[in-house]
């Protein structure tokens, strides 16, 4: 197994963290398969009410693996599974019920730029770059980069990041939409527990099922969309959190949410 990932949980929320600095954390087949089978357990863990995506290190990620490659036709498989596998990974985070936020203090490249879009919220330090990459060795994208960015930025913006792929800085990643907020590097930990605890501290199920209705929305027609609204919000009447949450708007109690 790839050592790509390590795994901590505390107080709901479960932190995976990019944890191979030596190799830039760089993605192999092994590492897609610790990410599949990390968004698949915690996705699904009823104690888990916020997920984390950090790293260790300068780099977030700087995509593909490219020392397993040998640079020609012959790459053709091993590329297609390995971007199998992580949007595999991708699929189990986006279908979970359970809000995802990122954190970046360095560079996220290639695949890595693409998993920096995933998170339903994403704190950047000053320091961070992000990067689409692929061109520079004659790809196109993978890992949810062609679908994501067009809904964060616009299609024109989208285009420009795609075309002229040129770095983009924290400050201008927050005026893009790419990110929620840029903070000092010295403070870069700090925000992001502040934000994770937050969530974690809400209505888990809620939370995911409503960030899911806003990224699903782009695919449905308007009819399609509110019949979609009105099946989740009947369906969240069965939690524990919305009986805490009814019985506080009638009291001068801040409802205290367990993610049931």
């Amino acid at each position: 197994m790839s050592n790509l990932l390590t795994i901590e949980q505390a107080e709901g929320i479960a932190t995976i963290r990019f944890d191979n600095p030596e190799q830039r954390n760089a993605l192999d087949i092994d590492g897609a398969n610790e990410l599949v089978e990390a968004a698949t357990t915690l996705g699904n863990d009823p104690d888990v009410r916020c997920i984390v995506l950090s790293h260790s290190g300068q780099f977030y990620g700087t995509g593909a693996d490219l020392t397993a490659l040998d640079g020609d036709a012959s790459d053709e498989q091993d590329i297609r599974r390995l971007a199998g596998r992580l949007h595999e990974a991708i699929i189990q985070f986006h279908q979970s019920p359970t809000p995802v936020v990122g954190g970046i203090d360095g560079i996220a490249a290639g695949a890595s730029f693409g998993l920096a879009l995933l998170p339903d919220l994403l704190v950047v330090s000053e320091d961070a770059r992000l990067e689409f990459a692929y061109p520079r060795i004659g790809l196109t994208g993978d890992a949810g980069s062609t679908f994501f960015l067009p809904r964060l930025v616009g299609l024109r913006a989208a285009k420009e990041i795609v075309l002229l792929d040129e770095p983009i800085s924290a400050e201008r990643a927050v005026d893009l939409g790419l990110a929620t907020e840029a903070v000092p590097s010295e403070r870069f930990e700090e925000r992001l527990d502040e934000l994770a605890t937050q969530i974690a501290e809400g209505p888990t199920t809620a939370l995911g099922e409503a960030s899911r209705l806003v990224t699903e929305s782009f695919d449905h027609s308007i009819e399609s969309q509110l019949a979609a609204e009105t099946d989740t919000i009947g369906q969240a009447t069965r939690s524990k959190d919305y009986e805490r949450g009814f019985a506080s708007f009638f009291s001068d109690q801040e409802p205290e949410f367990t993610g049931e």
